[in-house]
């Protein structure tokens, strides 16, 4: 695969796009290519089309609580800035790697540790800018967090891994980091570590992370001085680093480091494993868990589909047998082409990247 020019601007971008159109080559876009691992290969590909030359903040007002950047902007770079006026970008999202880009954020559409207290990356996103499967440049939603005005396009870019559109551009909605954190680890099994968040969830405490990572219950309090120093008092346990969520975000922990394929289940809060033989890390207070196991697909999807949930492959798996992402109904599926076929009418971005039929 060769790479295309090389595009800063908005106007070499939409030229590639057209070039491409023109010769009806497909082109493979990526950012920094820290989350090649997930999904599958794009198909046919002739050209890779890397974002990291447009790059930049375009405007950010601390005030508002807004931030607009182009695409192939380094999240550390923005994550700094933000730092730098007590604010971050509340879905935490991993960055697998010093390369991770902004638009690689918002198409890979993953969220860390704090998701199912504060929202995730689509749940943040104001507004974007892209560039059509025929050269068009379009602006979708803006900068300001109350914009109603015709369809949400913007947020279903997120999560779309470039099979769309041309992300160029971005507006979130960021907040102020909390300003005392502590995390408590409790050595209880999940079985009791999900009877507890349960309950604790009716309480009106600043949980904002918990996670069993197979031995012992890790619970990141947020908030004020005084809401954390009670929440802890409240559950009990005792205090360790907090870099554990990072850890667990990038998957350095040990448990990432096996060897089996990794899988992850989205099911419904406080979900106790599921019957199914490996090694399991349950996350978001049971509502996401990391699988290993060598069981096949199949097994896997439906336990899941039982327990009212789903599975996607990120690791270790023959994706060339099976689609890595959980396959999508008739209905479901054929919404997708359409989508597909409205924004990229010649199938030349990312094809094959999410699922075989896209």
């Amino acid at each position: 695969m060769k790479p295309a020019p090389a595009a800063e601007s908005l106007e070499s971008l939409r030229e590639c796009v057209r070039a491409a159109f023109d010769a009806g080559t497909p082109l493979a876009i990526h950012g920094g290519n820290t989350k090649r691992f997930l999904g599958a290969a794009s198909r046919g590909t002739a050209f890779a089309l890397d974002m990291r030359a447009h790059s930049g903040i375009v405007h950010y007002d601390p005030a508002e609580l807004v931030l607009t950047a182009r695409c192939g902007t380094r999240l550390e770079d923005i994550e700094a800035v933000l730092a730098e006026r007590g604010q971050m970008l509340a879905c935490e999202p991993p960055h697998f790697g010093a390369n991770a880009t902004f638009g690689g954020m918002v198409a890979a559409g993953l969220s860390g540790p704090r998701r199912p207290w504060v929202g995730a990356v689509r749940d943040f996103v104001l507004g974007c800018r892209v560039i059509d499967g025929e050269g068009h440049a379009m602006r979708f939603g803006g900068e300001v967090i109350k914009n109603v005005a015709g369809y949400d396009v913007s947020r279903l870019m997120t999560g779309s891994f470039g099979c769309l559109a041309l992300l160029t551009e971005v507006s979130m909605k960021v907040l102020p980091k909390p300003s005392h954190q502590y995390t408590l680890c409790l050595d209880i099994d999940v079985g009791d570590a999900l009877r507890r968040l349960s309950g604790w969830a009716r309480e009106p405490l600043p949980i904002t992370g918990a996670c069993h990572d197979g031995s012992a219950l890790m619970v990141r309090l947020e908030g004020g001085r005084g809401s954390v120093d009670a929440g802890a008092a409240r559950l009990g346990g005792r205090q360790v680093d907090d870099a554990f969520w990072t850890e667990l975000r990038e998957h350095r922990l040990p448990f990432f480091a096996g060897s089996l394929p990794l899988w992850r289940l989205s099911l419904p809060p406080a979900t106790a494993p599921l019957d199914l033989s490996g090694e399991v890390l349950v996350d978001w207070g049971g509502a996401q868990h990391w699988l290993r196991t060598a069981a096949d697909a199949a097994t896997v999807r439906h336990a899941a589909a039982q327990a009212g949930g789903s599975a996607i492959v990120y690791r270790g798996h023959d994706t060339a047998a099976d689609a890595p992402f959980q396959p999508l109904s008739e209905p479901l599926l054929a919404l997708h082409q359409r989508l597909k076929q409205r924004f990229d009418p010649r199938g030349l971005f990312n094809p094959g990247r999410l699922y075989p039929a896209l």
